[in-house]
């Protein structure tokens, strides 16, 4: 009976030439796999090549995650079965955090098969680092609705509930739809609960600032098509 494979979860720089954020075992992990699933292979590829330039891109199995649909799960468990090492990438941050790699974790986990999470950097954990706000008690919430009256609701209700628990909330946003959600935010908001506005983190330009509602209505930033991480904290 052949052994049982392995699962290595691999970070993936959120900006890309921030090489300096990925710790340097990370080139020795990319090593050790037979195969990627990855979320987009293009990006994969080329975010391997910057870790470790020896390596032949070609000389592994690849497969794109998608929406793990049935198929590439039943790849992915048959790669385990027969004992090799998989690697799993996001197209950027870590694996399994807000990324569609999470479906095939679990299947390895339900197989019992070891799983390897690396170190590297993820914005939603930046952002609540250097936000102010509790970490010791917080939540992620992915996307808002997107019909406007859905997310007023949804905003309000985030509030009330980290007013009430002081738990901070936290959500993303299309980039092209970041400003419109600002301005619903400042709209819905009391104005001493305070908003964090973390955008580009580890790009040159990045900008992480902490206001009450009232202030940021002050000076609203342009926000159309960066990368964001909203925090609210009641």
């Amino acid at each position: 009976m052949s052994l049982m494979g392995s699962v290595i979860l691999i970070p993936v720089f959120l900006y890309d030439d921030a090489v300096e954020t990925i710790p340097a075992y990370i080139s020795d992990a990319i090593a050790k796999c037979n195969v990627f699933f990855v979320e987009n292979e293009r990006t994969a590829r080329r975010f391997i090549k910057k870790i470790r330039k020896e390596t032949v891109i070609d000389d592994y199995e690849w497969f794109t995650i998608h929406k793990a649909e049935d198929s590439i799960k039943k790849q992915f468990t048959d790669r385990l079965k027969q004992g090799k090492i998989i690697g799993i990438l996001s197209e950027s941050g870590c694996p399994g955090i807000a990324d569609p790699g999470q479906i095939l974790i679990e299947a390895a986990q339900q197989m019992n098969a070891t799983v390897k999470p690396l170190v590297g950097p993820n914005s939603i954990l930046l952002a609540l680092m250097a936000s102010g706000m509790n970490g010791q008690k917080f939540q992620f919430n992915g996307y808002l609705p997107i019909d406007s009256l859905e997310r007023r609701k949804a905003i309000k209700e985030l509030e009330v509930y980290s007013s009430k628990n002081n738990c901070t909330q936290i959500f993303i946003e299309t980039p092209y739809r970041n400003n419109p959600l600002l301005k619903e935010m400042l709209e819905s908001c009391s104005e001493d609960t305070r908003i964090c506005i973390a955008s580009n983190i580890t790009a040159p330009q990045e900008s992480i600032k902490t206001k009450t509602a009232k202030d940021w209505k002050k000076h609203l930033p342009d926000l159309h098509k960066q990368l964001v991480i909203f925090l609210l904290q009641g």
